[in-house]
C-alpha cells in the first residue's frame, strides 16, 4: 500500500503579514472585474442590489475566511496553502483530489489573467491586435521570470503594483467627488435589468472578483509566521477591499446614468481626474493576479509532491537555490500556462477553473466544520472567533454559489473531484500524518469501528480512553465523576470491577455487578460504559481488562485507581502499576482525601448530587519534571478545565529550581510548551532545595495537583507508597501520573 508522507518543510524566504499575505489577497480581489464589469453590476443591479451583491459575496468570503484562519491557527502550516490544510485535516483523498484541482486551477488563471492584461493592451492601442498572441507570450514569459527569481522580488514587484493600483483608485475617487450627482444616485437606487438578467446573474458576474483569499495562504511556506499572517493579512484584505467596493458602489451610481454604467465597460476611467492612471490600474490588476497565480501554483504543486501522493510527481518537490524556490514546479506552471495561452480563448474551461476556487473554500469550511464538531482534543486553534456552524454555513453558501452561477459546471467539478477521490481511494494511498478520518470514526464509532481500527494511527488522535477500577462494589462516585471530568466528552470512560473468584462459581454474581454499574452510570448521568471480569487475584482482573477489554481504537489507553488508603495494600498495588507499566498503558491515582467525607445530615439525594459534581476551587496546578509525564498531564489538565464545572480554575504549570538564575529559562520553557500546545497556562517558577516541601505548601490551596511518577521496582512497594505519601502530604486532591506515551502537546 503506498503512503503519503508528511515530509519537512526546510525553512526559506520569510515575509510578513504585508507582503506575503495582506499584498497578494488585495491585488487578487481588486481585479479587472473592479476596474471593467463593476459598473455594469451597479447600472443592472441598482445601488440596494448591487450593495446587497457585495455584501453578500463578502459574507461568503469572510465565513471562508475564518475557518482558514481558525484551521492555519491549529496546525503547523507548512508550505501548499489551502492543499496543505484541507489534506491534514479531511485526508489524503480529499487532500490529493483538492491539490490537483487547485494547481490546473492556479497555473490556468495565470493563463486568464495573461490574456485579460493582453485585452486590456489592445483595447488602448487597437494596431496591436494582430500581435495579440505574441504580446500574451511575451507578458507570461515576463510574470514566470519574476517568479523564477524569487518571491522576494515577485513581492518587491507586487508592492510597486499595489502603489499604481491605488493611484488609479485615487483618481477615480477625486473625478466622482467632482461630479457626484444625488439626482443620478436617486435614479440609480433602482435595478434596470437587461432581457434575461437579474439578480443572481448579476451576482454570478461579480462573484469571481471576491475569490482572492487563498493568495496569501498559498505562500505559506514562504511565511515567517504563518498562524500569524494568515489570519491578520486575509481578514484586512477582506475589510479593505469591501470598503472599496462598497464605496465604488456609491460613487458609480451617483457619477453616471444607468444606461452608461451597463454599455460602457472602461466607464471609471472616464470619470477619473487622470485617465492614463484607470489604464494603469487596469494593467496592473490583470498583471498582479496572474502574479498571484504564478507564485501560488508552484508552491501547491511543490507540497503535494512532497507528500508523495502520486509517487510520480516527486520530481517537483525540488527546491533551488538559498531561498529554496520551487523552481521546477514553476517552469512546469509556465508551460502549463503558455500552452492556455496558445490555445487563445479561454471562456471554455474558464467556468470549471471558478468552480475549483469555490470546491476548494467550500472543502476548507467543511475542513473546520469537522475539525469542530468531532470535539477533537488536538482541534486547539488560537484562532478564537470561529464557530462550527459559520464554517458550515460557509460550505453551504459555497456550494449555492456554484450552483448559481452555472448549475451544469458546477455538477462538472464535483464530478471531477469525486473521480479523483475515489482513484485515491481505490489506489490505497495512506496519509501519514494526522487527520480528522480517526476523530470522525471514533464519534460514531458504531457505524465506523472498523475504518477506525484500519486507521493508521498519529498522536494527533489521541483521546482519553479511560478505564477506572475499583475493587469492590462503586461505593465512592468521585473516582468515576473524575473518570468522566478527564475525558471530558473527548474519550471514553468504562467504569470496571473485578469479582474476586472463579468463573464457573461468580457467573450470576457478574452479571449483577454489572447491572449494578450500568444502574450507578445511569443515577449519576454519566457517560460511560461497565464492565465486570471473575478472576482470582485483582493482578490477574486488571490484567483481563486491560487486555481484552475494548474493540480497536476504543481500547483502554488510560487506567485510573483510587490511590490504596493504606500501606498494607501497597505490594498489590505495585504490582498492578508494574503490569500496566509493561503493557504500555498511562496510568491515574487519584488521592482524593478532602472529598470522601459523608454527605451532611438532612441532604437529599440531589443535593448530594449537585455536590460531588462542584468543582473544588483553586488551580489546576501541573507540577512539570520533564516531557515523559509531562505532556499527558498538560493534556489531562486541558481535559479538565473544558468541563463546565472547572472552566473558572485556571492551569498553572510549576517547577521547582535549586537557584534563581533558572528562572528566566524555565519560564522561557514553559511559556514555549504552552505555545506550542495552544494551552493557556500560568508558568510558576519556586527556588527551593526541599522539592517536597515546596508542593505542598505551594498547591496547598490547589483544587488538584498533577504529579508524575513511576511504577516502583519489585521489593519497593512499600517505600514508594510512603515516599509519594509524603510528597502529597495533606494535599486535598491529587492525581498521580505515570504516561506510557502516545500523545504529543504540539500535535
Amino acid at each position: 500500500m503506498p503512503a503519503a508522507t508528511d515530509a519537512s518543510e526546510p525553512k526559506g524566504p520569510s515575509f510578513g503579514t504585508f507582503g506575503g499575505v495582506f499584498t497578494p489577497c488585495t491585488l487578487t480581489i481588486l481585479g479587472v472585474i473592479m476596474f471593467l464589469r463593476f459598473g455594469q453590476v451597479v447600472g443592472q443591479a441598482g445601488l440596494w442590489a448591487a450593495l446587497a451583491v457585495v455584501l453578500a459575496s463578502k459574507a461568503i468570503t469572510t465565513l471562508t475566511s475564518l475557518s482558514l484562519s481558525a484551521i492555519a491557527t491549529n496546525t503547523r502550516v507548512r508550505g501548499g496553502g489551502a492543499y496543505y490544510l484541507i489534506s491534514r485535516s479531511l485526508g489524503v483523498e480529499f487532500g490529493g483530489a483538492i491539490g490537483v484541482l487547485f494547481f490546473l486551477a492556479q497555473a490556468i488563471s495565470v493563463a486568464m489573467y495573461v490574456i485579460g492584461f493582453t485585452e486590456a493592451v489592445v483595447a488602448t492601442y487597437p494596431t496591436l491586435a494582430p500581435h495579440s498572441v505574441t504580446i500574451a507570450s511575451f507578458v507570461n514569459m515576463a510574470v514566470f521570470v519574476c517568479v523564477y527569481i524569487g518571491a522576494g522580488w515577485t513581492i518587491k514587484v507586487q508592492y510597486g503594483i499595489l502603489a499604481v493600483l491605488g493611484l488609479s483608485m485615487l483618481s477615480f475617487y477625486l473625478g466622482a467627488a467632482t461630479d457626484f450627482s444625488t439626482t443620478l444616485l436617486a435614479d440609480n437606487l433602482s435595478p434596470h435589468y437587461r432581457e434575461g438578467q437579474g439578480f443572481f446573474t448579476v451576482f454570478a458576474l461579480f462573484f469571481p472578483a471576491v475569490t482572492g483569499i487563498m493568495a496569501g495562504a498559498n505562500m505559506s511556506g514562504d511565511l515567517r509566521d504563518p498562524a500569524r499572517s494568515i489570519p491578520r493579512g486575509t481578514l484586512a484584505a477582506v475589510v479593505v477591499t469591501s470598503l472599496i467596493y462598497l464605496t465604488l458602489a456609491v460613487l458609480l451610481a451617483g457619477v453616471r446614468p444607468h444606461e452608461e454604467l451597463i454599455d460602457n465597460n472602461m466607464v471609471i476611467r472616464d470619470v477619473a481626474v487622470w485617465p492614463l492612471l484607470i489604464t494603469a490600474g487596469v494593467f496592473a490588476a490583470t498583471l498582479s493576479s496572474a502574479l498571484g497565480s504564478m507564485m501560488g501554483a508552484p508552491r501547491i504543486l511543490q507540497a503535494f509532491a512532497r507528500d508523495e501522493v502520486f509517487p510520480w510527481l516527486k520530481f517537483f518537490a525540488a527546491v533551488s537555490g538559498p531561498s529554496r524556490e520551487p523552481r521546477r514546479a514553476t517552469v512546469f506552471s509556465f508551460v502549463i500556462a503558455e500552452a492556455c495561452v496558445l490555445l487563445g480563448d479561454l471562456n471554455a474551461i474558464a467556468p470549471i477553473i471558478t468552480m475549483f476556487f469555490m470546491i476548494t473554500y467550500g472543502l476548507l469550511n467543511l475542513a473546520t466544520f469537522y475539525e469542530s464538531i468531532t470535539r477533537n482534543p488536538s482541534y486547539r486553534p488560537t484562532f478564537r472567533y470561529c464557530h462550527w456552524s459559520l464554517s458550515l454555513l460557509g460550505a453551504v453558501g459555497c456550494l449555492a454559489v456554484m450552483l448559481l452561477i452555472n448549475w451544469l459546471w458546477a455538477l462538472v467539478a464535483i464530478a471531477v473531484i469525486g473521480a479523483i477521490y475515489a482513484y485515491i481511494r481505490f489506489m490505497e494511498i495512506e496519509g501519514r500524518w494526522g487527520d480528522l478520518r480517526g476523530g470522525v470514526a471514533f464519534e460514531r464509532a458504531r457505524q465506523a469501528l472498523l475504518r477506525l481500527e484500519e486507521e493508521a494511527y498519529h498522536p494527533k488522535n489521541w483521546r482519553p480512553v479511560v478505564l477506572a477500577l475499583a475493587s469492590s462494589a462503586w461505593s465512592r462516585p468521585l473516582l468515576a465523576i473524575y473518570g468522566q471530568w478527564l475525558t471530558a466528552g473527548h474519550g471514553v470512560l468504562t467504569l470496571a470491577q473485578v469479582v474476586r473468584g472463579d468463573v464457573e462459581d461468580h457467573a450470576e454474581r457478574r452479571q449483577r455487578y454489572e447491572n449494578a454499574l450500568k444502574t450507578f452510570i445511569a443515577k449519576e448521568e454519566l457517560r460511560a460504559f461497565a464492565a465486570v471480569v471473575v478472576e482470582n487475584h485483582l493482578s490477574d482482573g486488571v490484567e483481563s481488562l486491560v487486555q481484552c477489554h475494548g474493540i480497536g481504537g476504543f481500547k483502554p489507553n488510560t487506567v485510573l485507581f483510587g490511590w490504596p488508603k493504606s500501606e498494607s495494600a501497597s505490594l498489590a498495588f505495585g504490582a498492578s502499576l508494574r503490569l500496566l507499566s509493561r503493557l504500555r498503558r498511562s496510568v491515574i491515582c487519584a488521592r482524593l482525601t478532602a472529598d470522601n467525607a459523608p454527605p451532611e445530615p438532612g441532604m437529599s439525594e440531589q443535593q448530594t448530587h449537585d455536590a460531588l459534581w462542584d468543582a473544588p476551587v483553586g488551580t489546576i496546578d501541573v507540577w512539570w519534571r520533564g516531557m515523559q509525564n509531562g505532556e499527558l498531564m498538560m493534556l489531562l489538565a486541558h481535559l479538565l478545565q473544558r468541563n463546565p464545572e472547572w472552566r473558572r480554575n485556571q492551569i498553572r504549570v510549576l517547577r521547582v529550581v535549586p537557584n534563581a538564575e533558572a528562572i528566566s529559562d524555565v519560564l522561557d520553557h514553559i511559556n514555549e510548551l504552552a505555545a506550542a500546545s495552544r494551552i493557556r497556562v500560568e508558568p510558576v517558577v519556586v527556588v527551593s532545595n526541599d522539592a517536597m516541601r515546596t508542593i505542598r505548601e505551594t498547591s496547598a490551596a490547589a483544587a488538584i495537583a498533577l504529579l508524575g511518577f513511576e511504577a516502583p521496582v519489585e521489593g519497593d512497594e512499600a517505600a514508594f507508597y510512603l515516599r509519594m505519601e509524603h510528597l502529597a502530604g495533606g494535599l486535598p486532591r491529587v492525581l498521580f501520573i505515570a504516561s506510557a506515551g502516545g500523545m504529543a502537546l504540539d500535535s
